[in-house]
């Protein structure tokens, strides 16, 4: 009988075959690459980077399920497969969804119409493809000279895997210093890391393992955005994917508060674009929409989408890095946060960092006297004196607090 390892070996070769296609028939193809231009946001036929828009993406879905998507508080569909056509472009218009998508035939046939935000690369052309080598960085460069070349009014997408982040992915196809290469043939610059459920490496015989206990690297998706920050040198936007099903993985997956606590982390690392990976790859359970048919996860994340479109025009805003400050009672458990302001209110959004408790000791400046912190969604509030209070943190436990004179 096969062991537990070898299951999870032979899942993951399926899987990567799988994945191999999807990723292929969403992306696209782009021809050879010609002198171009560069160019950085704002984008004149795009909504990205504008104060009231906070794009919330699904990852390579049918345009037909797009009500459902848009219910769940989607508002932009990130690549289609083998597209796009005329048929998906007719359906999510309709549907009043936006799309990020291969600047191909049809593509270029749209360039007037308002439901093309963006044009992208294949997905993740830093893991190894057919040939066992990553694509080029030159050709990267190369092709978004040429997609700018044809269209300077919307920014160009780039989404790099799992490597970005994660040191031991056997699939990684480039070293570090080649990300900056690859972030210079785009305007977005996105990764994915699914902690729980998919952390790649390295096993005995040479096999491909999941880690069994990737709930502890939460925190990766926070390194990963820090890495993408870096490689721009903080001039571009950095986006990232997020996991809410299995994916591969027969025995864990995010809960609906561990996906909040990746969110907000996502937010408070400088992400101003969330995609969700919404596929399942399980055998005998495959389903490239397996989100909709999880109540319980399909409820988490409308609140959470809701509520991200809500503060758009917060998050939006100019951070301010010096206004706040936190010490944490626990030395190995970092709490991070950002501060936004709005008017007279100040917005401290906390996360703690590591899959264990501790308590955060925060100072806000310019808050002589007394004050108020009203945390959102958790039906308290706390009180404010000279600037300085205390909270408590579970494992991962995010706090939005929007305090008041």
């Amino acid at each position: 009988m096969p062991t537990a390892r070898v299951l999870i070996h032979l899942i993951l070769v399926a899987t990567v075959t799988m994945l191999a296609a999807t990723l292929a028939g969403c992306a696209g193809t782009t021809t050879a690459p010609v002198a171009g231009v560069d160019q950085v946001g704002p984008w004149k036929n795009s909504p990205i980077g504008r104060p009231d828009f906070f794009p919330i993406m699904v990852w390579c879905q049918e345009p037909e399920l797009a009500g459902q998507y848009q219910a769940m508080g989607v508002n932009t569909f990130l690549g289609l497969w083998d597209g796009p056509t005329e048929q998906q472009l007719a359906t999510l218009k309709k549907a009043g969804l936006l799309v990020i998508c291969a600047q191909n035939e049809v593509g270029l046939k749209h360039l007037a119409d308002p439901t093309i935000i963006g044009w992208m690369h294949g997905d993740e052309p830093d893991n190894r493809q057919a040939d066992g080598h990553a694509v080029p960085p030159a050709k990267i460069l190369g092709d978004y000279r040429q997609m700018k070349e044809v269209d300077p009014t919307r920014p160009v997408y780039l989404g790099c895997g799992q490597g970005v982040a994660n040191d031991l992915f056997p699939h990684r196809g480039v070293t570090l210093d080649q990300y900056r290469e690859y972030a210079k043939g785009a305007d977005l610059v996105s990764y994915d890391v699914y902690p729980v459920a998919n952390i790649k490496e390295p096993g005995p015989d040479g096999q491909i393992v999941l880690r069994p206990d990737g709930l502890n690297y939460l925190w990766y998706v926070a390194k990963g955005l820090d890495r993408l920050r870096q490689w721009t040198d903080g001039r571009k936007p950095v986006w990232n994917a997020l996991e809410c099903t299995h994916i591969a993985n027969p025995d864990h997956m995010a809960t609906p508060e561990q996906v909040r606590s990746e969110v907000w982390m996502s937010l408070i690392h400088g992400s101003t674009g969330l995609v969700w990976f919404v596929h399942d790859f399980r055998p005998g359970h495959r389903d490239p929409a397996a989100v909709l048919k999880d109540p319980e996860m399909f409820a988490a994340l409308t609140a959470i989408d809701h509520q991200i479109t809500e503060l758009a025009p917060i998050l939006n805003s100019p951070t301010q890095p010096d206004a706040a400050s936190v010490a944490s009672s626990d030395r190995g458990v970092p709490i991070d946060i950002m501060v936004k302001k709005q008017g007279r209110a100040v917005y401290l959004f906390a996360i703690g960092m590591r899959n264990v408790p501790t308590t955060g000791h925060f100072a806000v400046s310019g808050l002589p006297g007394l004050a108020v912190a009203e945390v959102l969604g958790e039906n308290r509030k706390i009180e404010i004196a000279d600037g300085k209070f205390t909270d408590s943190f579970t494992a991962y436990q995010v706090h939005l607090y929007r305090i008041t004179r």
